[in-house]
């Protein structure tokens, strides 16, 4: 697999994992999740202009025009679903009154998402997701590690977390906080 590739496939994981977060963000009214999504749609409008560059580039160098205009075409219609995305999750940051529908399943929700930064002292620093059995200790699944300006969405149990991650995880309400406090070093795992 080639760079251009690489980066399709990140623009496509990165593009599922905002329409997640979007819709998360405003089911449970959370304002973070909602404000990561519109960075990971800046970070995927860069990373989309520069699949069409090089798409380009390509074009130029073997001549496939058809190749070109495929990848392009692909890499505008992935960039119109972030857009989508943000649209969704601007709704919760501009705290516009959700629809009715939407309060009730709110309401009803017996599962919240949450954003939390693995801080230096986390029992989290160095281990992979498997070997901690984090979302049966926390209560907590892990549905996405941010590092730096990556996204890595469904993180296997080899996913090793390193301090600066941000852990974007779902679960239920009251497990929320205990999840937090992991995350800052203020809780401790039990021996795996």
């Amino acid at each position: 697999m080639d760079r251009l590739d690489e980066m399709l496939l990140e623009l496509k994981d990165t593009s599922e994992l905002m329409i997640d977060l979007a819709y998360s963000s405003l089911l449970y009214n959370n304002k973070e999740i909602a404000e990561e999504v519109v960075l990971m749609e800046e970070m995927l409008d860069e990373l989309a202009n520069d699949i069409q560059r090089r798409a380009i580039v390509r074009a130029m160098d073997d001549r496939d025009e058809g190749k070109a205009f495929a990848i392009i075409k692909l890499a505008v219609a992935v960039e119109e679903i972030s857009d989508a995305a943000m649209q969704i999750a601007t709704v919760t940051i501009q705290e516009d009154e959700p629809h009715p529908v939407i309060r009730l399943s709110i309401k009803d929700a017996d599962t919240t998402i949450t954003r939390a930064e693995i801080k230096p002292g986390s029992d989290l620093v160095g281990k992979s997701l498997g070997k901690m059995r984090l979302a049966s200790q926390s209560g907590m699944w892990v549905v996405a590690v941010k590092r730096e300006r990556k996204y890595l969405y469904g993180p296997d149990k080899n996913v090793v977390l390193q301090v600066g991650d941000v852990v974007i995880a779902r679960g239920p309400p009251e497990a929320e906080q205990y999840f937090q406090d992991i995350c800052d070093g203020k809780e401790r795992l039990e021996e795996p």
